[in-house]
Protein backbone atom coordinates (compact mmCIF):
# COMPACT_ATOMS: atom_id res chain seq x y z
CA UNK A 1 0.00 0.00 0.00
CA UNK A 2 1.23 3.43 -1.04
CA UNK A 3 1.91 5.46 1.94
CA UNK A 4 3.38 8.41 -0.34
CA UNK A 5 -0.59 9.50 -0.61
CA UNK A 6 -1.82 10.85 2.68
CA UNK A 7 -5.34 9.72 3.87
CA UNK A 8 -7.38 12.80 4.58
CA UNK A 9 -9.87 12.64 7.47
CA UNK A 10 -13.61 14.14 6.86
CA UNK A 11 -12.30 17.51 8.22
CA UNK A 12 -9.79 17.74 6.10
CA UNK A 13 -11.66 17.30 2.98
CA UNK A 14 -12.48 20.31 0.91
CA UNK A 15 -16.19 21.62 1.99
CA UNK A 16 -17.93 20.50 -1.90
CA UNK A 17 -16.24 17.25 -1.10
CA UNK A 18 -17.38 17.03 2.71
CA UNK A 19 -20.61 17.63 1.34
CA UNK A 20 -20.70 15.26 -1.59
CA UNK A 21 -19.79 12.27 0.74
CA UNK A 22 -21.53 13.53 4.04
CA UNK A 23 -25.09 11.21 3.08
CA UNK A 24 -22.64 8.18 2.44
CA UNK A 25 -20.29 8.29 5.24
CA UNK A 26 -23.38 8.82 7.65
CA UNK A 27 -25.19 5.71 5.77
CA UNK A 28 -21.82 3.20 5.40
CA UNK A 29 -20.51 4.51 9.26
CA UNK A 30 -16.97 5.60 7.79
CA UNK A 31 -15.03 7.15 5.35
CA UNK A 32 -13.56 5.10 2.89
CA UNK A 33 -9.98 5.13 2.11
CA UNK A 34 -10.58 5.43 -1.40
CA UNK A 35 -12.10 8.88 -0.48
CA UNK A 36 -9.05 9.87 2.14
CA UNK A 37 -6.77 9.58 -0.96
CA UNK A 38 -8.75 10.81 -3.98
CA UNK A 39 -9.76 13.21 -1.77
CA UNK A 40 -6.26 15.79 -2.68
CA UNK A 41 -8.36 16.24 -6.21
CA UNK A 42 -11.70 17.73 -4.63
CA UNK A 43 -12.84 18.43 -8.37
CA UNK A 44 -12.21 15.31 -9.78
CA UNK A 45 -13.49 12.81 -6.82
CA UNK A 46 -17.07 14.94 -7.00
CA UNK A 47 -17.46 14.65 -10.66
CA UNK A 48 -16.63 11.07 -9.77
CA UNK A 49 -19.56 10.94 -7.70
CA UNK A 50 -21.50 12.95 -9.63
CA UNK A 51 -21.08 10.02 -12.15
CA UNK A 52 -21.89 7.29 -9.62
CA UNK A 53 -25.47 9.27 -8.72
CA UNK A 54 -25.93 9.91 -12.67
CA UNK A 55 -25.79 6.19 -12.99
CA UNK A 56 -27.64 4.85 -10.18
CA UNK A 57 -30.66 7.11 -11.29
CA UNK A 58 -30.21 5.93 -15.09
CA UNK A 59 -30.01 2.38 -14.33
CA UNK A 60 -32.12 -0.12 -12.34
CA UNK A 61 -30.26 -1.35 -8.54
CA UNK A 62 -30.15 -4.83 -10.20
CA UNK A 63 -28.21 -4.10 -13.36
CA UNK A 64 -26.06 -1.86 -11.72
CA UNK A 65 -25.18 -4.39 -9.29
CA UNK A 66 -24.98 -7.00 -11.68
CA UNK A 67 -22.38 -4.27 -14.17
CA UNK A 68 -20.34 -3.33 -11.22
CA UNK A 69 -19.87 -6.73 -9.54
CA UNK A 70 -18.61 -8.40 -12.22
CA UNK A 71 -16.01 -5.08 -13.27
CA UNK A 72 -15.05 -5.71 -9.87
CA UNK A 73 -14.59 -9.26 -9.98
CA UNK A 74 -12.80 -8.98 -13.45
CA UNK A 75 -10.51 -6.41 -12.58
CA UNK A 76 -9.52 -7.91 -9.33
CA UNK A 77 -10.82 -5.22 -6.85
CA UNK A 78 -11.78 -6.67 -3.85
CA UNK A 79 -12.22 -3.26 -1.89
CA UNK A 80 -15.51 -2.45 -4.57
CA UNK A 81 -16.98 -6.53 -4.94
CA UNK A 82 -16.77 -6.78 -1.32
CA UNK A 83 -18.67 -3.02 -0.73
CA UNK A 84 -21.17 -4.03 -3.58
CA UNK A 85 -22.06 -7.69 -2.49
CA UNK A 86 -23.23 -6.19 0.66
CA UNK A 87 -25.47 -3.69 -1.31
CA UNK A 88 -27.03 -6.44 -3.17
CA UNK A 89 -27.57 -7.97 -0.16
CA UNK A 90 -29.32 -4.63 1.64
CA UNK A 91 -31.11 -4.40 -1.19
CA UNK A 92 -32.42 -7.59 -1.17
CA UNK A 93 -31.03 -9.70 -4.25
CA UNK A 94 -29.66 -12.49 -1.77
CA UNK A 95 -26.05 -14.28 -1.52
CA UNK A 96 -26.91 -16.84 -4.63
CA UNK A 97 -27.61 -14.09 -6.55
CA UNK A 98 -24.75 -12.62 -5.39
CA UNK A 99 -22.83 -15.57 -5.65
CA UNK A 100 -23.70 -16.26 -9.63
CA UNK A 101 -22.49 -12.84 -10.57
CA UNK A 102 -19.44 -13.23 -8.51
CA UNK A 103 -18.97 -16.82 -11.16
CA UNK A 104 -19.05 -14.38 -13.89
CA UNK A 105 -20.54 -17.22 -16.19
CA UNK A 106 -23.80 -15.54 -17.40
CA UNK A 107 -24.61 -18.35 -19.43
CA UNK A 108 -24.72 -20.71 -16.20
CA UNK A 109 -27.94 -21.40 -15.07
CA UNK A 110 -29.12 -19.28 -11.82
CA UNK A 111 -30.88 -16.62 -10.34
CA UNK A 112 -29.61 -14.06 -12.86
CA UNK A 113 -32.15 -12.25 -15.31
CA UNK A 114 -31.80 -12.38 -18.77
CA UNK A 115 -31.40 -8.76 -18.74
CA UNK A 116 -28.68 -8.93 -16.04
CA UNK A 117 -26.87 -11.77 -18.16
CA UNK A 118 -26.84 -9.26 -21.14
CA UNK A 119 -25.15 -6.51 -18.99
CA UNK A 120 -22.53 -9.34 -17.55
CA UNK A 121 -21.71 -10.78 -21.35
CA UNK A 122 -21.00 -7.16 -22.16
CA UNK A 123 -19.10 -6.54 -19.56
CA UNK A 124 -17.48 -9.21 -19.74
CA UNK A 125 -16.73 -8.64 -23.50
CA UNK A 126 -15.91 -5.03 -23.36
CA UNK A 127 -13.20 -5.96 -20.89
CA UNK A 128 -11.84 -8.66 -22.40
CA UNK A 129 -11.94 -7.29 -25.88
CA UNK A 130 -10.93 -3.03 -24.62
CA UNK A 131 -14.17 -2.32 -26.01
CA UNK A 132 -13.50 -3.78 -29.68
CA UNK A 133 -15.65 -6.10 -31.39
CA UNK A 134 -18.64 -5.98 -28.86
CA UNK A 135 -21.42 -5.22 -31.30
CA UNK A 136 -23.52 -8.52 -30.76
CA UNK A 137 -23.23 -8.29 -27.29
CA UNK A 138 -24.16 -4.36 -27.04
CA UNK A 139 -26.72 -5.49 -29.80
CA UNK A 140 -28.03 -7.74 -27.48
CA UNK A 141 -28.27 -5.63 -24.63
CA UNK A 142 -30.10 -3.01 -26.91
CA UNK A 143 -32.37 -5.46 -27.83
CA UNK A 144 -33.16 -6.14 -23.99
CA UNK A 145 -33.10 -3.22 -22.30
CA UNK A 146 -32.61 -0.29 -25.38
CA UNK A 147 -30.52 2.20 -26.62
CA UNK A 148 -30.31 4.71 -23.40
CA UNK A 149 -29.78 2.38 -21.08
CA UNK A 150 -27.19 0.64 -22.98
CA UNK A 151 -25.37 3.26 -23.03
CA UNK A 152 -25.60 3.63 -19.46
CA UNK A 153 -24.24 0.41 -18.72
CA UNK A 154 -20.96 1.36 -21.02
CA UNK A 155 -20.11 4.30 -18.86
CA UNK A 156 -21.17 2.31 -15.83
CA UNK A 157 -17.98 -0.06 -17.10
CA UNK A 158 -15.86 2.82 -17.79
CA UNK A 159 -16.66 3.95 -13.74
CA UNK A 160 -15.83 0.54 -12.32
CA UNK A 161 -12.69 0.07 -14.16
CA UNK A 162 -11.81 3.44 -13.06
CA UNK A 163 -12.29 2.82 -9.56
CA UNK A 164 -10.67 -0.71 -10.22
CA UNK A 165 -7.45 1.21 -11.87
CA UNK A 166 -7.24 4.32 -8.33
CA UNK A 167 -7.76 1.17 -6.04
CA UNK A 168 -5.48 -1.48 -7.41
CA UNK A 169 -2.65 1.18 -7.81
CA UNK A 170 -2.95 2.26 -4.34
CA UNK A 171 -2.72 -0.99 -3.34
CA UNK A 172 -6.26 -0.23 -0.73
CA UNK A 173 -7.46 -3.30 1.50
CA UNK A 174 -11.00 -3.64 1.12
CA UNK A 175 -12.87 -1.51 4.17
CA UNK A 176 -15.14 -4.40 4.69
CA UNK A 177 -14.97 -8.36 3.97
CA UNK A 178 -16.65 -10.40 1.89
CA UNK A 179 -20.49 -11.41 2.83
CA UNK A 180 -19.05 -14.88 1.86
CA UNK A 181 -16.11 -14.63 3.81
CA UNK A 182 -15.77 -18.11 6.33
CA UNK A 183 -18.81 -19.61 4.45
CA UNK A 184 -18.73 -21.50 0.96
CA UNK A 185 -19.90 -19.52 -2.02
Amino acid sequence: MSARVPRLEMEQLAPKVRETLAARVKRLGYLGEFFKCSGHNPDVLVSFMEMTEALKKALPDRLTEAGSLTVAGVMANTYERHQHERLSEKLGFGRDWVAAVNRLEPDAPGPMSEDERAVQRLALAVLARKGHGVRQELEALIDRIGPEQAMAVLFLIGRYVMHAYVVNALELAPPVPSVFEGKPA
